[in-house]
């Protein structure tokens, strides 16, 4: 039996839902995110399950070494993971027409 891979945009969003619910279980946390995006704990809800709103938790995270290191301590995964799920979500790099 084949085992399905950790890196495809399902694991991705898992991993980015794993780190909003990290987020959303601390007080501390919580409120300082929802300043920043606008939010009301029911919009949060309501924009759980949008990928670009996932990126936008990654970023959160990733935006911040001591939030990053905490948070994926916490969740007992190392934090190039995170930084994995991250680019995987979020915008692709635009192309300049350099090569």
């Amino acid at each position: 039996m084949k085992r399905k891979s950790d890196q495809g945009p399902d694991s991705a969003e898992r991993l980015a839902l794993a780190v909003l619910g990290w987020i959303a279980g601390d007080e501390d946390r919580l409120f300082p995110f929802l300043a920043l995006t606008g939010m009301t704990p029911d919009t949060l809800r309501a924009s759980a399950a949008e990928p670009g709103f996932l990126a936008g938790v990654l970023d959160f995270v990733m935006g911040d070494e001591a939030v990053l290191m905490a948070c994926a301590a916490s969740l007992e995964v190392p934090p190039e993971r995170i930084a994995a799920a991250w680019r995987r979500l979020g915008p692709s790099e635009p192309d300049d027409g350099f090569a």
